[in-house]
């Protein structure tokens, strides 16, 4: 009798404690940290996406990875129902910081869990309550365990038709929708604007620029501000990647240090404003590059040897998840992920 006491008792025990691993969330409402478990990169990797970014999703019917990006065994969903079997559970922090969305209750000990944002740290607000939750980060950020930039420079040549200098009707265009006074970017513009012709374009000038005419309407322009709207580490968003390089104007960047900007954009592709000790020397070499046919063209060379992709749509970047998953730190917790986000 005593025995069988205690063999029950035994059991009882163990139970409990397979009860916390599984199902931490039960004792303590905010989530704890995973157990370690071993990769196995052959294996199916279930993706879930908790909820999609700003509320636009896409379809994830059939195998989207491999049939879109060449990544096999991934397998995508936004069926939160999916939970309690996704390997990895995606969270895009602009809905959790503003309360659209909430960390799930219950979480599986080997599950883990991404933080996602494309966003530059003064966008990322209450960070410190998810310290200790996140195993891995999605970010433009380089040194981000899943890195997904705006755009990447790749070698080959791109079929774009860049229209010569003579061609161009705009000197200096910019294109800005949220216009803020304290913001760098509008310092150099008020200055810049008194030694140079800037055409304006976007909601801030309410004159906007529908998605089919923003290209065209760029590519007519001698150089385009890729001013960005914060600069933190890394930040080089879809101004540069998109509306100058694809549009075929000489850029003229403002955000992280040149450095950042030459370990990621095509050679001699763009002109950066800390180069100069005023505005107004600024405003000199841009009229000297755009008078010297040679001078102007060689910011162009680039588009005979590179060529640039723009990431964008959100599923490719899901499916990055599993490209690096056998490479990605099983054990891994940002015990301070707003430190990391403001590192």
């Amino acid at each position: 009798m005593i025995k069988s006491e205690a063999r029950l008792l035994c059991l009882l025990l163990l139970l409990s404690c397979l009860s916390l691993l599984l199902y931490p969330s039960l004792f303590d409402p905010k989530p704890g940290p995973p157990q370690p478990c071993p990769h196995t990169p052959q294996k199916n990797i279930s993706i879930l996406l908790w909820h999609w970014p700003f509320g636009q999703s896409y379809s994830l019917k059939g195998d989207k990875c491999l049939t879109a990006y060449n990544i096999s065994h991934c397998f995508l969903t936004d069926d939160t129902d999916a939970l309690p079997s996704a390997d990895v559970v995606v969270f895009h922090h602009q809905e959790l910081s503003r309360g659209a969305s909430a960390l799930p209750r219950h979480r599986s000990a080997w599950q883990r869990w991404v933080w996602m944002s494309l966003e530059p740290p003064v966008n990322n607000a209450n960070l410190r309550q998810l310290n200790g939750v996140f195993n891995w980060t999605m970010s433009y950020r380089r040194d981000a365990d899943i890195p997904v930039p705006y755009g990447v420079t790749v070698p080959g040549v791109q079929r774009l038709n860049v229209q010569a200098a003579t061609n161009r009707s705009y000197f200096a265009c910019w294109l800005v929708s949220k216009y803020r006074p304290s913001q760098a970017r509008a310092g150099v513009y008020q200055s810049l604007k008194r030694e140079i012709p800037i055409e304006v374009f976007g909601r801030w000038k309410k004159n906007p620029l529908p998605d089919h005419m923003l290209l065209p309407t760029i590519s007519k322009c001698l150089f385009y501000l890729a001013f960005e709207n914060s600069e933190a580490r890394d930040y080089i968003s879809e101004k540069l990647w998109r509306n100058a390089f694809q549009s075929g104007a000489i850029p003229v960047v403002l955000g992280p240090s040149r450095a950042t900007y030459e370990a990621v954009a095509p050679p001699h592709s763009f002109i950066h404003v800390s180069d100069f000790r005023s505005t107004a020397e600024l405003a000199t070499y841009l009229k000297h590059v755009a008078a010297d046919r040679q001078v102007y063209e060689g910011y162009l060379q680039w588009h005979h040897t590179h060529s640039i992709k723009t990431l964008t749509d959100w599923r490719e970047r899901l499916c990055q998840i599993c490209a690096r998953y056998p490479s990605l730190p099983a054990s891994k917790v940002y015990q301070d992920l707003e430190g990391w986000v403001h590192s």
